[in-house]
């Protein structure tokens, strides 16, 4: 799978979304940083009593920017086919998870955290926007359940990277065929 995001556009990326954040300071003090625990610790699920392992997918092309040698982040490579990735998606996808959460370096945080609780969605219409990511979190996010405001430069910051993202066909196509699972559940 070959992305036409350039290594260089992502570290562009991540340098602009390092200037903001959804609320002022660390949002994960809010809440002992949920996210980080749930998304990429081993968690028992309620409901069998087995091991639920979570972790986030780099977009593509941002594997690129992190390095499979840095001991705070376990990786493996799955394959698109596998999972529910649009058609275009062809070959392997890196999933990775933080191994020292909730201390993982902030810095070096992956996309979807630095973007979080804010997600893409393109209407039928085609017309791009950002709303509250309500998907099936096993967690309570105090930001998304308060509908607490969002800083106005986090926003800003990220739909501009979420425009130059939507510019490569992988990106667009994940983000469209998420959408319509939306609209499918909001029916």
């Amino acid at each position: 799978m070959k992305s036409t995001i350039k290594k260089r556009t992502w570290k562009a990326i991540y340098r602009l979304l390092d200037r903001v954040s959804p609320v002022d300071g660390d949002c994960g003090r809010l809440c002992g940083s949920v996210c980080c625990t749930w998304g990429c610790n081993e968690n028992p699920d309620n409901n069998t009593g087995t091991e639920i392992e979570m972790g986030i997918y780099l977009y593509p092309g941002e594997h690129k920017i992190h390095d499979k040698k840095d001991s705070w982040l376990k990786w493996s490579v799955e394959y698109a086919e596998d999972y529910e990735f649009p058609p275009s998606w062809k070959g392997p996808v890196y999933f990775v998870k933080c191994t020292t959460p909730p201390l993982c370096p902030r810095e070096r945080r992956p996309f979807q955290c630095r973007t979080f609780p804010l997600y893409p969605y393109i209407s039928e219409d085609g017309i791009f926007s950002l709303v509250y990511n309500y998907e099936n979190l096993p967690y309570t996010c105090p930001l998304i359940d308060n509908e607490t405001p969002l800083n106005r430069d986090f926003v800003k910051a990220t739909y501009t990277v979420w425009t130059h993202l939507l510019r490569d066909p992988l990106i667009y196509d994940l983000v469209e065929s998420d959408s319509r699972r939306l609209d499918e559940k909001s029916l």
